[in-house]
């Protein structure tokens, strides 16, 4: 027996769910985790996207939800789907079948948050669909990704900062990034599983460390909140997992070292393998000192330059 025969509170009719979806775009920024001291707390949301279109409603099975994939091949799960068909097994919705294009900018396994775009896409589907509940999407998020750092800044854009309370909630905000500082985003040719990035890191910290970077982040909020790009590369200095992810990330000590008068800051994007640059002015020196580090690793590199994604108006939603 199905999810829906045995639990369903609410069925979606084939001309609400069209009404609400059919022929809609949804688009969802990339982001940038961590920034170096905000370790699982900050991320930055860049224009790069994924869009999902959907292109039919009600041509399967009830329930069902099928993607067809553009440029970018799916690399694991679609996380689209696990958000539609999870919210919708918990709230007792049984749904027509939806079909839906998609298309990424957004590099798999890459440290770019595709995993929290995608997730974040399902939910606003799924929100749009199944309307007069009120539901927070960071928290959902949050419980699909486990931390919500990357799902705050795909929802609301800017930098982004989320906490999880004791009781489980996610409170988070975000404040507008200063336009005049892009990314440079060096993606080398590897794969850095989550898993391996995050056993790596120690069990404890000292005390030193936990204020170093306690210090760096509050000065980061600083820095962005007032436009002051020079406080940026010691605000990005990180104790706390940097360090023990150089290993497994090519470049990621060489390009942490790099002077260059146009530099203001570099870090790791989320757990990698993308490593970030942050200028300020011309972007030409460090897109050259950048791929000069990658081609002497004999590493190959995938190099964009990037501005912010302010805001959660969805602009090129359709």
């Amino acid at each position: 027996m199905s999810m829906a025969a045995r639990s369903t509170r609410r069925v979606i009719g084939l001309e609400e769910a069209r009404a609400a979806l059919e022929g809609r775009q949804f688009v969802v920024p990339a982001s940038i985790a961590n920034l170096g001291s905000g370790f699982d707390a900050l991320a930055v949301a860049v224009q790069l996207y994924l869009r999902v279109r959907v292109v039919a409603i009600g041509a399967g099975d009830r329930g069902t939800v099928s993607s067809r994939f553009g440029a970018v091949a799916l690399e694991g799960d679609d996380y689209v789907e696990r958000s539609i068909r999870t919210l919708a097994e918990r709230e007792g919705v049984a749904f027509p079948s939806l079909a839906l294009e998609i298309d990424s900018d957004i590099p798999m396994q890459a440290g770019l948050g595709s995993s929290a775009a995608a997730t974040v896409a399902g939910l606003r589907i799924y929100d749009a669909m199944v309307s007069g509940v009120t539901r927070d999407l960071v928290q959902d998020g949050t419980a699909f990704e486990g931390h919500p750092d990357n799902i705050a800044a795909a929802l609301m854009g800017g930098l982004a900062t989320g906490c999880v309370c004791d009781d489980g909630r996610v409170l988070a905000g975000s404040v507008p990034w200063p336009m005049r500082v892009r990314f440079v985003a060096a993606t080398p040719e590897v794969r850095v599983k989550t898993s391996e990035a995050r056993r790596v890191l120690p069990g404890t910290i000292s005390r030193e460390d936990a204020i170093f970077n306690l210090q760096r982040v509050a000065l980061l909020l600083q820095a962005v909140q007032f436009d002051r790009p020079e406080l940026l590369r010691e605000a990005l200095r990180d104790k706390w997992h940097q360090p023990y992810r150089a290993s497994l990330v090519p470049g990621l000590a060489e390009a942490l070292a790099l002077e260059h008068p146009d530099l203001v800051g570099v870090c790791l994007s989320g757990s990698g393998p993308t490593v970030v640059a942050l200028v300020a002015g011309d972007s030409t020196g460090v897109e050259q000192a950048i791929a000069g580090i990658y081609q002497r690793l004999d590493v190959p590199c995938r190099l964009r330059v990037l501005r912010a994604h302010n805001g959660s108006d969805h602009r090129n939603d359709l």
